[in-house]
């Protein structure tokens, strides 16, 4: 079997895990929801401060900045929290076991020490990129967008890495990028066909907007637009959890050889049968 094969396989098997596993489901609609109150709190806090609507971005205080940067660390930390549990709950699924969201929450809270040093690692690496970026000229802003589009591939395999291989964020990203370069392949392919498959899927949010707008009513408009946005919420969702089980059954392959071996209970013919 070649790579685009693998990738393929690879591909459905995510899909396949997420239909076992519909309580994955619930760890980026945490992460979501944790972001926002944290949110939520700091333009709070800050508008019972001083009046931001009334000051232009040349006088904002010291500590609003601080704010900002703290709030962009912790939403940082919770983003890569629940994705640890994402990818914890997937290897055990891939592996043969059968996980639960305790499983997933306890994979990630024994791997604080690690999510936390990865979060200050590429959070600061992120930081300064956007900080520079905004000075830059067009030139400029390019070179740092290339850059930063650069880490963001070096670093795919990190979570998993730092998970399972116990290491710091450095060694972390130089083992995501060996790993990168065994299974560039099928990562490509993988990513690809859940790209076309959740683009497809996309398309029929058209549907009740399409119906709305042949209805041209106030109600038709509302629900319409409103199934629409809804439905493309729960599909940001599943794709969500669908790309992190793939990096999860991608460094399961890379570090030993398996594709569909102990997928406990689950065919490979299609991921929707």
């Amino acid at each position: 079997m070649g790579r685009i094969g693998r990738g393929w396989q690879l591909t459905k098997m995510s899909l396949r895990v997420i239909r076992k596993d519909k309580e994955l489901l619930i760890f980026p609609i945490l992460s979501g929801l944790s972001a926002l109150l944290i949110l939520a709190s700091f333009f709070i806090g800050a508008f019972s401060t001083v009046d931001l609507l009334e000051m232009s971005s040349n006088e904002f205080p010291w500590w609003f900045y601080a704010f900002f940067a703290v709030f962009y660390f912790v939403a940082f930390f919770i983003g890569v929290f629940f994705n640890v549990a994402v990818i914890g709950c997937a290897t055990i699924r891939l592996n043969g076991g059968d996980p639960t969201v305790r499983d997933g929450l306890r994979i990630a809270l024994e791997n604080v020490k690690y999510i936390l040093m990865w979060t200050l690692f590429a959070a600061t690496i992120g930081l300064i990129l956007r900080t520079i970026q905004q000075k830059a000229g067009i030139i400029g802003k390019f070179v740092i967008g290339a850059i930063g589009a650069a880490f963001t591939i070096a670093s795919y395999f990190a979570v998993p890495v730092f998970v399972y291989e116990k290491v710091g964020p450095w060694k972390a990203l130089k083992r995501s990028v060996s790993i990168l370069t065994q299974t560039w392949g099928e990562a490509i392919v993988g990513n690809l066909g859940l790209g076309a498959i959740f683009t497809l899927l996309g398309l029929v949010a058209l549907v009740p907007i399409i119906l709305a707008v042949a209805n041209m009513t106030v109600w038709s408009v509302i629900i319409g637009f409103g199934l629409a946005v809804v439905y493309l919420l729960v599909l940001c969702v599943v794709w969500s959890v669908a790309q992190s089980v793939l990096v999860a059954a991608l460094y399961r392959y890379a570090t030993t050889g398996k594709i569909s071996e102990d997928f406990a209970g689950l065919s490979f013919q299609s991921p929707w049968t």
